[in-house]
């Protein structure tokens, strides 16, 4: 993970020095860019940070050795749901929400109760039902 630590820290780096140039060379007089700016660079250390926290508590993966076969990270690999339907109710939600943003506004409302069914449907497909814990 440290790898991945690096490749968000790197371009954060970037993103502060050039904002504060932006900020500079306009005389910090034109907001939006430079709140863009800041507010990239932000992104890239909130996801580089949260990388450095996983390093830290799982340590080196396999993947992370130079000599690392295949057959060391051989095992489970997590829970995942193969039939689930719920990911295409999320994604159609997403659909219409990014249709609202050509067609109009009132169509964001059902896009916001399709995209909500659906992720709940989602999360507790394994609370209930044939699959249940």
């Amino acid at each position: 993970m440290r790898t991945e630590a690096r490749i968000f820290i790197i371009p954060a780096a970037f993103f502060i020095v050039s904002g504060v140039a932006y900020g500079i060379f306009t005389d910090f007089s034109e907001w939006v860019g430079l709140t863009a700016i800041l507010l990239t660079f932000a992104m890239f250390v909130m996801v580089g940070v949260y990388f450095t926290m996983l390093a830290r508590r799982h340590g080196a993966r396999p993947e992370d050795s130079e000599d690392g076969e295949i057959a060391d990270h051989a095992g489970e690999q997590g829970v995942f749901a193969p039939w689930s339907w719920w990911p295409l109710v999320c994604a159609l939600g997403a659909a219409l929400a990014f249709v609202a943003l050509a067609v109009g506004w009132w169509i964001m409302v059902p896009a916001g109760v399709v995209g909500t069914i659906g992720l709940i449907g989602w999360v507790m497909e394994y609370s209930t039902g044939q699959h249940a814990h």
